[in-house]
C-alpha cells in the first residue's frame, strides 16, 4: 500500500516531539531516509512541553502539518513505583498542551504514541485494540497507563468534536539506539544489557534478574516502530480516516511483531550476545509485572505493514550501540 511519502508529500513540515528519545530519534532518522527534510525539533531546554504558554507559542510560530507525539516521561517498574506522581502529572501536561495547541493551529495529522500498558493486566492474549479499558490495569505502572489512556481519549474526543485527524499507536516493548541503560530507570531489555556487560567487564560470577523470569514479553526494534509510524501517517485519506473517525472504536492501532518470549529466554539471549559467562539468578522477591503482553497486530497487518528486524539481529545492533556509547563516555572521562 502506498503512503503519502511516495505521493510527493516530502515537503510537509513535520514536528517530532521527543526527538532525543529512542523512538523520537528513530522517527527523525527514518523521515530523513525517506526524503523528508522539513523536520522541526526542539530539545527540552528550548521548549518545555509541560509549559502551556510556551507550547502554544511554539505551535503558533511553526505551524507544522504533521506531529509525532513521542515526548513522554518513561521508565521501568522501579521508576514507575518510585515516581508515580511524576509519571501521571508530567505526561498529562505534555500531551494535553501539545494536542490542544495542534488543534488550535490546524495540524493536519497527529500521531500519539501510547503504550501496551494501557491494556488490562489480565487481558486475553493476543491483545486486541478493542480490549482497552475492559478490566483493571497493572498496578506497578497504573499512573503512566492512565495518562496514556487520557491521551488516547483526547485524540478521539478532538476528532469527534473538532474533526481533527489524530490517531494513536500502541507499541509493544521497544528497544534500539538511544535507549536508557540506567538500571534504576530503564526497561528490562536495556537494563539486562547494561548489567550483563558490567558483570562481564568486572568478571562477576552472576547477574541478578528481577522476577521469576516466567512472564512473557514481545519486543520491537525502534527502527521498525519508526517505519510503522510513518506508514500509518502516510495512509491514503479514506484508510487513515477509517482509523481516526470511528464513532465506536478508539483511533488506535497496535504495533508489534506478533510473537513473544519469556524474560528468562530474553536474558539468556542477551547473555549469549554480550558473552557473559556467569550465572543468571532470578530474584523471586521482585515484581514480575503483567504476566503477558502480546499484541494482536492483525489490524496493522491488514493495512499492509510488517516488521523487518528480528530480535537476535536487533539485540546485536543494540549491543554495538551500547559499546559505542560506553567508549564515548570513557573517552570523555579520559579527556
Amino acid at each position: 500500500m502506498s503512503t503519502s511519502s511516495s505521493r510527493g508529500d516530502r515537503g510537509l513540515k513535520i514536528y517530532v516531539a521527543g526527538h532525543r528519545g529512542m523512538v523520537g530519534s528513530a522517527i527523525v532518522r527514518y523521515l530523513q531516509v525517506q526524503g523528508f527534510n522539513n523536520i522541526v525539533t526542539r530539545a527540552r531546554p528550548e521548549l518545555d512541553l509541560a509549559d502551556q504558554s510556551a507550547t502554544s507559542r511554539f505551535f503558533e510560530r511553526e505551524r507544522p502539518d504533521w506531529v509525532f507525539l513521542a515526548a513522554a516521561k518513561v521508565g521501568g517498574i522501579l521508576a514507575n513505583q518510585s515516581q508515580p506522581a511524576d509519571f501521571i502529572s508530567e505526561n498529562l501536561s505534555i500531551q494535553t498542551n501539545l494536542i490542544q495547541s495542534a488543534r488550535q493551529c490546524g495540524v493536519k495529522r497527529l500521531m500519539f504514541l501510547g503504550s501496551s500498558c494501557i491494556y488490562p493486566r489480565d487481558c486475553p492474549q493476543p491483545i486486541k485494540e478493542e480490549y482497552m479499558m475492559s478490566g483493571p490495569l497493572e498496578s506497578s505502572n497504573r499512573p503512566y497507563a492512565l495518562a496514556k489512556l487520557a491521551g488516547i481519549e483526547m485524540c478521539w474526543a478532538f476528532n469527534r468534536q473538532y474533526g481533527t485527524d489524530y490517531i494513536a499507536v500502541m507499541p509493544t516493548n521497544l528497544y534500539g539506539p538511544n535507549d536508557n541503560y540506567d538500571p534504576a530507570n530503564s526497561h528490562v531489555l536495556p537494563a539486562l544489557v547494561g548489567k550483563m556487560h558490567k558483570a562481564k567487564i568486572e568478571s562477576r560470577s552472576s547477574v541478578q534478574v528481577w522476577g521469576t523470569g516466567n512472564v512473557r514479553r514481545e519486543f520491537l526494534h525502534a527502527d521498525d516502530m519508526a517505519a510503522a509510524s510513518l506508514f500509518l501517517m502516510g495512509l491514503p485519506h479514506d484508510t487513515y480516516g477509517s482509523i481516526a473517525h470511528s464513532n465506536t472504536e478508539a483511533p488506535i492501532v497496535n504495533v508489534g511483531c506478533g510473537s513473544d518470549l519469556t524474560i528468562r529466554e530474553l536474558a539468556e539471549l542477551i547473555q549469549e550476545i554480550v558473552e557473559f559467562k556467569g550465572e543468571l539468578l532470578f530474584d523471586h522477591t521482585k515484581p514480575d509485572g503483567t504476566p503477558r503482553k502480546l499484541l494482536d497486530v492483525s489490524k496493522l497487518n491488514r493495512f499492509g505493514w510488517k516488521p523487518k528486524i528480528n530480535l537476535r539481529d536487533g539485540l546485536q545492533s543494540v549491543y554495538r550501540d551500547f559499546l559505542s556509547r560506553q567508549s564515548a563516555v570513557n573517552a570523555g572521562g579520559r579527556a
